[in-house]
């Protein structure tokens, strides 16, 4: 069993940047982790995701350039760097967890694990 517990949301002025953790608990070898978020209502969209090793990245097009996914596995932790934030950005981000293949982060109904969410608010 893995526990996902996200941290670091807040509210931020546009333009400005967050940094989120997502620290796991449990076996995470080899899991491909990533990062969904969900607006009032809408849908939960798929927003970053990295593979075990860090060797592969993969961004939706609404965040790439601004939003940088990494981690830590000796910490057991990943992390999703907020820049250039946009009132648009405003969501709950939750942290995914997927076994096997990396890409399969990035499809919800591939996700193993989900965190409890963390509230991210950008004020224009």
């Amino acid at each position: 069993q893995v526990q996902l517990v996200e941290s670091g949301g807040g509210l931020v002025q546009a333009g400005g940047s967050l940094r989120l953790s997502c620290a796991a608990s449990g076996r995470t070898y080899n899991y491909g982790m990533g990062w969904f978020r969900q607006a009032p209502g809408k849908e939960r969209e798929f927003v970053a995701a990295i593979s075990w090793s860090s060797g592969n990245k993969y961004y939706s097009d609404s965040v790439k350039g601004r939003f940088t996914i990494s981690r830590d596995n000796a910490k057991n932790t990943v992390y999703l760097q907020l820049n250039m934030l946009k009132p648009e950005d405003t969501a709950v981000y939750y942290c995914a967890a997927s076994a096997g293949e990396y890409y399969r982060v990035t499809l919800r109904e591939a996700i193993d694990y989900w965190g409890q969410g963390t509230q991210v608010t950008v004020s224009s």
